[in-house]
């Protein structure tokens, strides 16, 4: 691959061709926006891609590749077609197993492709998990697939990004009932330690991390919760041990103020909706998804398929944009680290 001060090559997987990924995608070839960032290679089904350019009214010129090296970025944005899904049999806002199975061929041909070293990495459109269950995903979510496909066993995970703000969360997809069984200090360092080197990924030498409380005005001592004094404190020392920048407990409402006011580069959440309704209420159409952990920059758009717009043209590019934004400046600081 060539690195002599090139762009990076990233792949732009379409997503579920059921929802506003193609049209997203389609938008921003048109425009000349991934050029300004990387060397892009569309990932997925011409006829997708088509449709998704047609129904926002664009006629973009492509270069249809059978492997990545026949791309030259002067003829038309390259696509390698996969020819694996015609968008007839895939309406526009309906779950279908035919577009899950296609997200779960091209998760797996963007791994495939940066482990043979043709890609620096790559963004994907947003994805429908139910429609790949339906197509017999087995995995708790697309991260869990990948880390699978990747072999991977060190910490990896959902980091969301607004601006400048990066958020991992120690539990996930779980019920709240659930979320202090499933603290520990060693999740809670797992967390951590995801979001430091991710941060260190993307070119920040010494993150600073702030970590949130779970109970109310952090547990009051103890007469409110004991988690921040038996579980969260000592995993804050333990990291401070190893040598990370992390403060903490704080209330997380104190904490994003704290946050968005730049005292930190990332914030660690003891629960899903706890960064998450501070990120999506500062700024819904902004916010980006990194895959955490693995050694190649995936990134994709925080928001869902938005069935209920698509096929309209209507849907909005911004955060799609940050992504691959995101993507191109990890890729970009990783090949200048080797």
């Amino acid at each position: 691959m060539d690195k002599v001060n090139a762009k990076p090559i990233l792949g732009i997987i379409l997503g579920d061709a059921a929802g506003v990924g193609p049209e997203i995608i389609s938008k921003l070839a048109a425009d000349g926006f991934y050029e300004e960032h990387c060397r892009p290679v569309i990932l997925g089904d011409l006829r997708v891609f088509e449709r998704g350019a047609k129904t926002c009214g664009l006629d973009i010129p492509v270069q249809v590749i059978n492997k990545i090296d026949e791309a030259t970025w002067k003829d038309g944005i390259p696509v390698l077609d996969q020819q694996n899904l015609n968008p007839e049999d895939v309406p526009y806002g309906k779950i279908s197993l035919e577009s899950g199975k296609a997200c779960l061929d091209l998760l797996k041909l963007g791994v495939e492709l940066f482990e043979n070293k043709e890609i620096d990495g790559f963004c994907f459109g947003p994805l429908n998990k139910a429609a790949m269950i339906q197509a017999g995903c087995k995995f708790e979510s697309e991260h869990h697939y990948m880390a699978n496909l990747f072999n991977h066993t060190a910490p990896f995970g959902e980091i969301n990004v607004l601006g400048d703000l990066w958020t991992t969360r120690t539990t996930s997809h779980i019920p709240i009932s659930k979320v202090s069984d499933n603290l520990s200090v060693n999740t809670i360092m797992r967390a951590i330690t995801l979001a430091n080197t991710t941060l260190k990924n993307s070119g920040i030498a010494k993150p600073r991390l702030g970590l949130a409380a779970l109970n109310p005005h952090c547990g009051e001592g103890g007469k409110c919760g004991r988690e921040e004094i038996d579980i969260i404190t000592p995993a804050i020392e333990r990291a401070v041990a190893e040598g990370i920048d992390v403060k903490g407990p704080y209330p997380s409402d104190i904490l994003f103020i704290k946050a968005f006011d730049g005292a930190f580069d990332g914030v660690v959440t003891m629960y899903h909706d706890q960064g998450q309704i501070a990120l999506k209420l500062k700024g819904f159409d902004q916010g980006i998804t990194i895959a955490g952990g693995f050694p190649a920059p995936i990134v994709t758009c925080a928001h869902g398929t938005a069935y209920d717009i698509a096929g309209k043209g209507i849907v909005k590019t911004s955060a799609f944009e940050n992504a691959v934004k995101m993507a191109a400046k990890m890729a970009s600081h990783i090949r200048s680290a080797e």
